[in-house]
């Protein structure tokens, strides 16, 4: 009993699963955690995880993201007479080549990508767009035509088909909703969000001063929340992160809430987490950075996940849009060039690819109200440290347009493929329902 005991402290102490799983899960899944690291610590060879695999990292920039004003045709003409207030004169631009360039907000990103670490795909979407917030993400998270509804996500099916027999935390994503990417068969996958919704309990003596857990996710997943709230609803970036339909009635957070509740488990273990790994790195205050503060960390203790899901919403600009664009770019731009500093200095960028998607771009011409209005084709960005880098596929057509909007020349299903394909070595074809073409960005 003595050496049980002895041997179940060691592995929560050394084990990421431990520290991860068994702050939120019931205890007969600890148990099989216990049982199933004690195999595999006597096994010749362990299945492929986070700890010693590739790991995808996607992004979702909520609420229909500019891709005019983020990868920008400042040598175009009519790019410069259909936005006479929200276009960027040339010499504001961090020029990509003669006739593209960055939003100038993208310093760092524009560094990644002189670097070779950051593939631009343009004119990206699908055919027949809808403009709908809410059933383009649907297609977008299930990996769907325009004209079929499907329930599963396209990450779900990847679980389904690619990771049968692996533990809950494959799939991590970070926020309050489980995105409808992750709905699968068999429920898989995690989702974390702040401390408040659970009810703590620690072994540390704190004196009525709050613990240093609740300390430190307050810290971590609160920097800058409530300034950004005021903007956001000061500048009519009306849309956040927007999760897609749920398959279940019961979705991941409620569960992990219910049983947190319940149970009302030490979270000694997920402290141990943030304590394993402390970056150097300095990290903007914004609710994003802190998303990839925690997932940064989760890779550095070892976390045996594959693919991290994180969101910034806001991106519906409809009025007043220079403001709020440029704010979200500099969010995203400081809080990725923080995030890979970090994945650098841990020695794992080569194993991270990080993926951005939008539901649809916004359109060619500005509205009345110094915004845009819902579009269709725009630009995705992969950027890690085995990308393959430059632009691909063909920036789109600002004459040849389809009632207002870019035509796509990618469809999203090719990125998403090719990362199937080629970094997270699964097969394509079984979990988007077809082949599509590859695309040479990793």
């Amino acid at each position: 009993m003595k050496t049980t005991l002895q041997t179940r402290r060691q592995f929560l102490r050394t084990s990421m699963l431990g520290a991860a799983a068994t702050w939120t899960l019931p205890v007969f899944l600890e148990k099989t955690f216990f049982a199933l690291d004690a195999m595999a610590a006597d096994a010749l060879t362990q299945t492929v995880t986070g700890k010693d695999g590739t790991i995808l990292v996607v992004l979702q920039m909520a609420g229909g993201n500019d891709g005019l004003n983020m990868v920008v045709p400042y040598a175009d003409d009519t790019y410069h007479r259909a936005r006479p207030r929200l276009g960027f004169a040339a010499d504001k631009i961090l020029k990509i080549d003669n006739y593209l360039g960055l939003n100038p907000k993208l310093t760092g990103s524009k560094a990644l990508f002189d670097e070779g670490h950051v593939a631009i795909v343009q004119g990206v979407g699908y055919p027949n767009p809808n403009r709908s917030h809410f059933r383009s993400t649907e297609i977008w998270q299930t990996a769907s035509d325009a004209d079929r509804n499907i329930s599963d996500g396209w990450l779900g099916r990847y679980f389904d088909n690619c990771c049968a027999g692996a533990d809950p935390t494959v799939g991590v994503a970070i926020g309050e909703e489980t995105p409808q990417a992750f709905a699968a068969k068999t429920r898989t996958g995690v989702t974390f969000s702040r401390p408040e919704q659970f009810r703590w309990r620690t072994s540390e003596p704190n004196n009525g001063r709050m613990s240093a857990e609740e300390m430190f996710f307050r810290q971590l997943n609160e920097s800058g929340a409530s300034e950004e709230s005021a903007i956001t609803a000061a500048d009519g970036a009306s849309i956040g992160a927007i999760p897609g339909k749920a398959k279940s009635d019961l979705s991941t957070m409620d569960f992990l809430q219910r049983t947190a509740l319940d149970a009302q488990l030490s979270s000694d273990k997920i402290l141990a987490i943030a304590r394993k790994y402390k970056s150097t790195v300095p990290y903007p205050q914004s609710r994003l950075a802190a998303s990839l503060n925690i997932i940064a960390r989760m890779i550095a203790g070892g976390l045996p996940t594959r693919v991290y899901y994180a969101s910034q919403g806001g991106f519906d600009t409809h009025a007043s849009q220079l403001n709020t664009h440029e704010r979200l770019m500099g969010e995203y731009n400081d809080a990725v060039t923080a995030f890979v500093a970090d994945l650098k200095q841990q020695g794992n960028f080569e194993r991270v690819l990080l993926m951005t998607f939008s539901e649809f771009g916004r359109r060619v011409a500005e509205n009345a109200n110094g915004g845009t209005d819902h579009g269709a084709a725009a630009p995705m960005f992969v950027l890690g440290g085995a990308v393959k880098p430059g632009l691909f596929g063909k920036y789109p057509s600002l004459v040849d347009l389809d009632h207002g909007d870019l035509k796509f020349n990618t469809d999203f299903r090719s990125v998403y493929g090719t990362v199937l394909d080629r970094w997270l070595k699964a097969p394509s074809e079984k979990v988007l329902g077809r082949k599509f073409p590859a695309l040479a960005i990793v």
